[in-house]
């Protein structure tokens, strides 16, 4: 991302079905910083159960066979051949075991920056199943593409499978929310009432924004808008407002093209130390130019 807000928050009218703008999904997306650091091809045999690496997030795509999700006090879930999983925090209780033929599955760990407006990982879903049909158009273009990367010694190969696991986990929940079914902030996106208020904030971060008017633009009280966006959201408007605003900063200083102080007034507050307070109370140091996560620091194995 660059230093200017202008190119920060400059989000043209349109969108997709359900009043969703497609701008806004992808400008959200967009504070969603993760690093892929493996990719392996497994395959499981029969009645065998899928370890992966607890901690870390993964998405699967099923090359042949079939998996079950099997978790306690749940149906099965049916995984087949051609299906992608998103694991957002790795599979928890749950466990993946082979049907009674021999499945392969490709695996992609991957691990979120904590500071990614960390409400929107948290809301996540514990996954996101895609099946066939709906990642036909884009799945199998670029699933052949990541396996000749992860075969590749050339310089960059690294950069190359962690940007390809980005563009799959983009594409993914993109493909989530044009459900319309979604939940957590996802909803918030889907939902058209509320994607007017999250549109206000996102294009002009420098204004503060009240409850009433927010409400406002969504069409809807003040207490049904501030009780839907929360359930949506899982943050208040003003507190998602705030977040924002941060991390627009922490991007501009990533860039490293102007002082704290100058980008404490850009994206609003009235003075540095206010700005530093609050940037510390999020991120838990005070602003200053960014360095990578210990997760983006990783490589392949």
């Amino acid at each position: 991302m660059t230093g200017s807000l202008e190119n920060l928050t400059d989000l043209p009218d349109g969108g997709p079905r359900g009043g969703v703008s497609g701008d806004l999904l992808s400008h959200v997306l967009a504070q969603i910083r993760l690093t892929g650091d493996h990719v392996r091809s497994r395959d499981v045999a029969p009645s065998e159960h899928l370890d992966l690496e607890a901690g870390a997030a993964h998405v699967l795509v099923l090359a042949d066979g079939a998996l079950h999700i099997e978790d306690a006090g749940e149906a099965p879930v049916v995984i087949d051949g051609g299906d992608l999983l998103l694991l957002p925090r790795g599979l928890g209780g749950a466990r993946l075991v082979a049907s009674r033929a021999r499945a392969s599955v490709i695996v992609c760990r991957f691990w979120f920056d904590p500071h990614s407006l960390r409400g929107m990982i948290a809301a996540l879903p514990e996954r996101i199943h895609i099946g066939r049909a709906e990642g036909a158009g884009w799945l199998e273009g670029i699933v052949p593409f990541l396996m000749v990367e992860v075969t590749d010694d050339a310089p960059g190969a690294a950069l190359m499978i962690s940007r390809i696991i980005d563009v799959i986990v983009i594409r993914t929940l993109r493909t989530w929310v044009q459900r319309g079914h979604t939940t957590g902030w996802l909803g918030g996106l889907s939902d058209a009432r509320i994607a007017r208020a999250l549109k206000l904030v996102h294009e002009r971060p420098l204004q503060r924004w009240s409850v009433d008017a927010l409400a406002d633009a969504a069409g809807m009280s003040r207490s049904s808008f501030c009780e839907r966006f929360a359930a949506l959201v899982g943050r208040s408007p003003l507190r998602y407002q705030n977040e924002w605003r941060l991390n627009l900063a922490r991007a501009m200083l990533a860039a490293g093209d102007a002082r704290v102080g100058e980008i404490a007034l850009r994206v609003g507050y009235e003075s540095e130390s206010a700005f530093s307070r609050a940037y510390k109370a999020m991120f838990g140091y005070p602003p200053r130019n960014e360095t990578p996560s210990p997760g983006e620091e990783r490589l392949p194995d």
